[in-house]
Formats: structure tokens, C-alpha cells, sequence
């Protein structure tokens, strides 16, 4: 899920460092805050972990006994979203944290929170309205690295299919955009063949496979979901496996981890973003407030194979291990990585198994 529909370096860096205000002296002392969390759909495994993230962080140090936290999920339509915030408002929460459906359609709902006093943080899907805080992950940053990773993995020459991502989808043409900005700068490499990946195996899957039965070269896969279904396209069609790239889903570490001769990197959109939107509430209403209202979350790719990078210096690579970030007895579904640095959330409770 790079889009939310839809991926050591777990640290939160911020476009701007939070400000030194002091947290108030008897802030442990007070009663819990009441946070909503707004989710609009649960349709997919990252959204159904996301929630999982939220209620397992409230339930350990730092955040337990500050947050008494309430979830809402509406039914996948933007209106729905909008009636359960009015709502919500009604009980005058301290707080909503708000995975969203629009980027603009609740902007008037949201400022009516706002008025009313109530803090709103936007996270993975985020929205527009000036008086709400965002926090998402760095999608300029992204698809950049990506590209640098492959172009070093071919030597600046080859062969490459695109994943256009979901039609429509903002996040989709901006992740293509930032990968093939940096691509057109290699002239040895070409774009041979688009697909619709969707940020689902099965179409990503189909899409490669497509492509490699009318090209007999493929270089390398820009791919914006899983990795794994073209890495299986590859397989089914008896061909070379390629460099690729995708999100780090279990079932991509595991499949990247254990297929011989794989060469993947993963963008990190880590699920635990409700935990961090979470933390970001409660340090808020204590009093330490961000320095700036758009936080970028840059967490470590995983990779079979660490690049420095040159565009981003700053940015991490963690190696993708069997045990560590590649679970073969979990579900495939699940998310990595799985916790922040600043509570412990293991791949069972991320899983959401007993």
C-alpha cells in the first residue's frame, strides 16, 4: 500500500525538530485524554494492522493511563467520514486522529472541530485544512531512492516496467513522477512497458506477466505495491529475476529473503503511523507542540542489498533477514516494520495473532 488504500532505522525524523516547550509538571497526573481515531475502511491488511497499532500502543508505556482511546469506522464513502466527525464532535473530544477519505471534502467538518477547540491530527491519508496537524510518510523521498537503487543496480542501462499504481489515485502519479524524474537523467535506461498495479497481488501479478510475454528483455520492475507478484510473474514465465522494487509487506520480505537471486528494495509506510499520530496528540495537549504542522516520517528501506544514497544521503537502509524483518510462519499481510523506537509492538500483536 503505498497509498494508503496502500512501505534499526526506526526513528521518527521530522521536517523540523519538535520545539523544547516544557511538558507540564503534572501532566502524568492528569485524566486520560479522549482521542478519536476516524478510519474510513478496513479493506485491506495495512488498515486492519493500523488499527491493531493504535490499540496495542495506548496499552503500554509512555501512552498508557494518558489516552482513553475511541475508534470509529464508517463505511467507505466520504460522507459516511463526515457524519461520524460530526458526531464525534458532538462529545467534545481533546482529539481526533483521522485516517482520511478526502484530502479536501472534510476540510469544513475538520474546521468545525477545529473551532470548537478539539486538536486534529491527519495521518496516512492526509488532508488540507490549515488547522490540522499531518503526519505521513516522505512520498517525495520515496520514489527517488528507489530509482537511484535500480539505475545503480543496472549500471545506468537497461530494460524497466512501470507501475502506474491505482488510476486515479494522487499518491499513484506522484510516486511514479518522483521515480521517473530521476530515470529519464539515465538515457541507457528504458521505460518498455506500463501496468496498473492496483496495490494488490493479483493485478500487479497479471500486469507483469502481460508485459514479459511481449518484451523478451526485462531489466528491473518499478513496482509501487507488494514486489512479490511480479517477482512470482518472473518465476511463472521462466525468466531471469530482476532487481525490483515494492512495499514491505511479510509476504515481499519473506519472498525477497528466500528466492535466490532477488534484488529488492521497499518503501516504508509503516502501519504504527496511528501510534506515532497518537504520541503526537498526547505531547500536543501537554504542551510541547511541533515547530511546524506537516511531519514527514523517513524510516529505513528494506533492501537486499544496502545503496547509499546520494540524493538523500540521510536516508537508511536496513537489510531484510529472515527472523528479523522476514517472518515466514506470520501472515503474509502483515506490515513491516512493525514498531516505533519508543514502544515495543511485536510482529504477533502487529499480526493480530493469539
Amino acid at each position: 500500500m503505498k497509498a494508503g488504500a496502500f512501505f534499526a532505522g526506526l526513528a521518527v525524523i521530522a521536517t523540523t525538530l519538535l520545539s523544547i516547550d516544557a511538558v507540564p509538571a503534572n501532566a502524568q497526573d492528569k485524566k486520560p485524554y479522549t482521542i478519536y481515531l476516524s478510519n474510513n475502511f478496513v479493506g485491506n491488511d495495512w488498515r486492519q494492522q493500523m488499527l491493531r497499532s493504535a490499540d496495542i500502543a495506548v496499552k503500554k508505556p509512555p501512552l498508557a493511563g494518558r489516552v482513553d482511546l475511541k475508534v470509529e469506522v464508517v463505511e467507505t464513502t466520504v460522507q459516511a467520514q463526515i457524519n461520524s466527525l460530526n458526531n464525534i464532535i458532538r462529545n467534545k473530544p481533546d482529539a481526533i486522529i483521522i485516517d482520511a477519505g478526502s484530502g479536501e471534502a472534510l476540510n469544513p467538518t475538520i474546521q468545525k472541530a477545529c473551532d470548537a477547540g478539539i486538536l486534529i491530527i491527519a495521518f496516512d491519508q492526509i488532508v488540507s485544512a490549515p488547522c490540522a496537524y499531518t503526519m505521513e510518510s516522505d512520498w517525495g523521498r520515496a520514489p527517488r531512492v528507489e530509482a537511484e537503487w535500480l539505475v545503480k543496480k543496472l549500471g545506468g542501462k537497461g530494460k524497466i516496467l512501470v507501475d502506474r499504481g491505482l488510476a486515479g489515485a494522487p499518491i499513484s502519479a506522484q510516486l511514479q513522477g518522483g521515480f521517473e524524474e530521476v530515470i529519464k537523467k539515465y538515457p541507457g535506461i528504458e521505460v518498455v512497458g506500463y501496468f496498473n498495479g492496483d496495490y494488490a497481488l493479483g493485478p500487479e501479478q497479471a500486469g507483469v506477466a502481460s508485459l514479459l510475454a511481449a518484451h523478451p528483455q526485462v531489466d528491473a520492475i518499478f513496482v509501487q505495491g507488494y514486489g512479490a507478484g511480479a517477482i512470482k510473474a518472473l518465476q511463472d514465465a521462466g525468466r531471469p529475476i530482476v532487481p525490483i522494487t515494492g512495499s514491505p509487506f511479510n509476504l515481499t520480505t519473506t519472498t525477497c529473503a528466500q528466492t535466490q537471486g532477488a534484488q529488492c528494495i521497499l518503501a516504508p509506510n509503516p502501519a504504527y503511523l496511528s501510534a506515532e499520530a497518537l504520541k503526537l496528540a498526547v505531547e500536543i495537549l501537554d504542551g510541547k507542540k511541533p515547530a511546524e504542522k506537516k511531519i514527514l516520517l523517513r524510516n529505513a528501506f528494506l533492501t537486499t542489498d544496502p545503496i547509499a544514497s546520494e540524493l538523500f544521503p540521510d536516508a537508511a537502509m536496513q537489510k531484510i533477514e529472515v527472523g528479523k524483518n522476514a517472518f515466514p510462519d506470520m501472515a503474509p499481510g502483515l506490515f513491516l516494520p512493525v514498531s516505533p523506537d519508543w514502544v515495543e509492538i511485536t510482529p504477533a500483536e502487529a499480526a493480530g495473532a493469539k
